[in-house]
Formats: structure tokens, sequence, C-alpha cells
């Protein structure tokens, strides 16, 4: 039986260091207030990785021919422990069960990715607020530009172009 050649472009390419134990990013998920930051963490470094398809859905077993399902299986496996390895001691057993990395994600994403508006109206009055003081241009500008990014994703994330997502947002500046 020939066995299809996966190259370092395929999704089902392991590198040497593509380890169980491998820890992805710094950053360990506790709960929603920090969600958004290890979620955009995760997903910036499994892209890179191209292993970003496990988790969103796009790179399903049924996907691959047969010959490939084992090589699936492992990689699923190890995406699925990276995850495990960036989350706290806390949140491990509601997630080590999972039949899969996007279900594990999705699980994950149902139960902390909620949009926080309290967060969001500090990080507004934060910014009225700044000023730049003894701080140097750089400085300043890099407060600045840290609480406009943080601000733009709580918001962007509500944001899907529809009537109701905009009444929602005018909504928030409202409150």
């Amino acid at each position: 039986m020939v066995t299809e050649k996966i190259d370092h472009t395929h999704p089902l390419f392991l590198q040497p260091s593509d380890t169980l134990g491998l820890v992805l990013i710094p950053i360990q998920l506790i709960g929603s207030e920090n969600y958004g930051l290890w979620s955009r963490s995760m997903r910036l470094t499994l892209k890179a990785k191209r292993k970003l398809g496990f988790i969103i859905g796009d790179c399903k077993k049924e996907s691959f021919k047969d010959a490939l399902h084992e090589e699936w299986e492992t990689c699923n496996a190890i995406v699925h422990s990276w995850i495990m390895n960036s989350v706290s001691k806390d949140l491990i057993s509601g997630i080590i069960y999972a039949s899969d990395a996007h279900a594990v994600w999705e699980d994950l994403k149902k139960r902390f990715d909620k949009v926080n508006r309290v967060r969001i109206f500090q990080i507004h009055k934060a910014i009225s607020r700044l000023s730049q003081g003894t701080d140097s241009v750089v400085v300043y500008f890099t407060k600045l530009k840290e609480l406009w990014a943080e601000y733009d994703v709580l918001v962007s994330s509500q944001n899907c172009g529809c009537a109701k997502a905009k009444e929602h947002i005018v909504h928030l500046y409202q409150q």
C-alpha cells in the first residue's frame, strides 16, 4: 500500500519539537477574565504551526483519506494536549475526556468567551484618562496602543456587522 507523503505545509505534518508536553504560550487560561488574551495567543501559535484547523473545525478526520486517519488522531491528540498544557489545573478535568481538540475549544469558548461589559467600560475610561505626563512619546503611545488593541478585540468580537450587533454596541456606549 502506498502512503500519501505529508510535506511541511500539510496540516498533519509534525515537527520533531511537536510533542505532548510542549507549552505553546506563556499564558494560562484561568477563566473569563483572561480568555480573550489566551484564545488570541493560542490561535496565533496554532496558525503558525499549521494546526489552527484542528480547533476551528476545518481539519476533520473525515476530510482525509482512511490511510491518514492515524496521523489525524496523533495530531489531534497533540493539539488537545497543547490546550490542556495551557489551562489552569482547575479546568483540566473538564476537558481531558473530550473527543477531539475542536470539541475542547468549543467547550472553553462557550464557558469563557463572555464579553465583559465592565472591562470594556474600564478600558474606555482608561483611554480617555490616559495622559503622557512624564512618559516619553514611545511609552505613552505603547500604553495607548495596548488599551486600544484590547478594546478592539472585546468590542469587535461582538460585531458581526448585522443590525442587532450595531444596536448592541450603541447600547454598550449608552451604559
